[in-house]
């Protein structure tokens, strides 16, 4: 069952440029070197510097694991340290979790 993570937070607005520039290089590093599904979400409407990162797993024990793999490693570590220390407004990050339902069979009716 596919577990979503949706984390969305607010750039500084005068950090906006080097926010984003990091935000691609944490996306391009856990897709590269996790081969994590990660996507940036830009706003459409709503607050303008709100921005998200939308994160599938194939479940909660993946979620943990790959969580576990990420925290170890040093240069994983520098790059969201600099992201959330530099570019990111205090108290705006939030995090939500969704999993997906289970396909069900359609029942032909027979006749």
């Amino acid at each position: 069952m596919t577990v979503f993570v949706l984390q969305t937070f607010m750039f500084k607005q005068d950090k906006f440029k080097e926010g984003i520039e990091n935000l691609n290089e944490i996306k391009n590093f856990r897709n590269e070197e996790y081969a994590q599904k990660i996507e940036i979400l830009s706003p459409i409407s709503g607050e303008d510097h709100k921005y998200a990162l939308l994160t599938r797993y194939e479940g909660l024990a993946e979620m943990e694991l790959q969580n576990k793999k990420m925290f170890d490693d040093e240069e994983y570590l520098k790059l969201i340290e600099d992201f959330f220390l530099q570019n990111i407004v205090e108290g705006s990050i939030y995090t939500q979790m969704y999993r997906s339902l289970p396909e069900k069979k359609s029942e032909k009716k027979e006749k």
